[in-house]
């Protein structure tokens, strides 16, 4: 067997035959996506049977931000709802296996649109348009999700979400930044003052995009990827970083440099914020203040990224290649504090 870095093949091959229904060894296992989130394998069988594995990133420390139980918890609570997500298989919690946590799903045939060539490529402008329609009824359906009868009512906190996420990322904030930035530390002032009352807590998915999720040919949503952070809370937060997610063509450029959504079909920001009122029947006039809370996570998660950057976290680098994240900073703080100013 050849040796698969983050993978005990023969260990890993004995739990699967044992423990997945109809998994027959040998497998391969081919590396997909990961780094500093959980890793992800495309696994498959003797048989032709086809799985995705799932664990920690190489040399993680922190158990709780890689939490295998808790994302195999959420996709097994989803797998009688609307939700579309991967079949969940199995998980191992026990590390004398491959030394980590990890479990498998069922693999899931269709497109993960990243860039606007593969979106071109891969969707018709028909098939954009429906994916813009599918990305926010997918996204409905996450929020309409019973918590009792998906056993996850007690994933997490229901109260105070922003509340306790403005707490959470200036503290990183303040332990991390590189320099002084007086937006930063205004935007969060404001957002403090001005969180809107929060209704029943939902699951919050905390990273929704269109690259976090797959698509079939026609452009309908097949599978929610990435429940790494996924927890209970506003729903409107999943909404406004949408917005800062997604740049359809004719609306203005966002802090974040991602352009699978710019191709002509796509449907813009106000069109799926209008959609997104329309399936929920939920109030969106405080929707900027969720925007501008966006845009100010979006600032403190990238320098961290920047700073960790800076200390080498790339090898040595000079500090002038580095440049692009601290711009990406510099303007999503004041894409926050535009879209503050948007508020009544």
């Amino acid at each position: 067997m050849s040796e698969v870095n983050g993978i005990d093949v023969p260990s890993v091959t004995a739990w699967l035959e044992n423990n997945v229904s109809g998994a027959q060894g040998p497998f391969t296992f081919t590396f997909i996506a990961g780094g500093h989130s959980n890793l992800t394998f495309a696994v498959t069988g003797a048989n032709g049977a086809r799985y995705v594995l799932r664990r920690p990133p190489l040399g993680h420390v922190l158990a709780s931000a890689h939490d295998m139980g808790r994302e195999h918890r959420i996709i097994s609570g989803l797998q009688q709802s609307a939700v579309p997500v991967a079949p969940a298989l199995g998980y191992c919690d026990d590390p004398a296996v491959n030394g980590v946590p990890f479990y498998v799903m069922g693999f899931v045939d269709g497109h993960v649109i990243r860039d606007a060539a593969t979106a071109t490529a891969v969707l018709t402008p028909e098939g954009r348009r429906r994916a813009s329609e599918s990305i926010v009824d997918t996204m409905a359906s996450i929020h309409a999700v019973d918590l009792g009868e998906a056993g996850l009512h007690d994933l997490g906190r229901h109260e105070d979400y922003i509340a306790r996420q403005l707490r959470r990322w200036y503290s990183n904030w303040n332990s991390q930044k590189t320099r002084e930035l007086p937006a930063v530390d205004q935007v969060h002032d404001e957002l403090l003052k001005r969180i809107p009352a929060q209704g029943p807590a939902t699951i919050v998915h905390g990273d929704y995009r269109l690259d976090n999720c797959m698509v079939d040919d026609n452009g309908d949503i097949v599978a929610v990827l990435d429940w790494e952070i996924c927890t209970l809370g506003d729903p409107l937060a999943d909404l406004g970083l949408l917005m800062v997610y997604w740049t359809g063509p004719d609306d203005e450029g966002s802090a974040w440099t991602g352009s699978s959504t710019t191709a002509p079909g796509f449907l813009n920001r106000q069109d799926l914020a209008d959609r997104y009122a329309q399936v929920t029947g939920r109030d969106l006039s405080q929707l900027d203040f969720y925007v501008a809370f966006a845009y100010w996570k979006l600032a403190c998660i990238l320098e961290g990224v920047y700073s960790r950057y800076l200390g080498g976290a790339l090898g040595d680098r000079d500090p002038e290649e580095l440049l692009p994240f601290k711009m990406q900073v510099d303007g999503a703080a004041l894409k926050a504090l535009e879209a503050l100013g948007r508020l009544a």
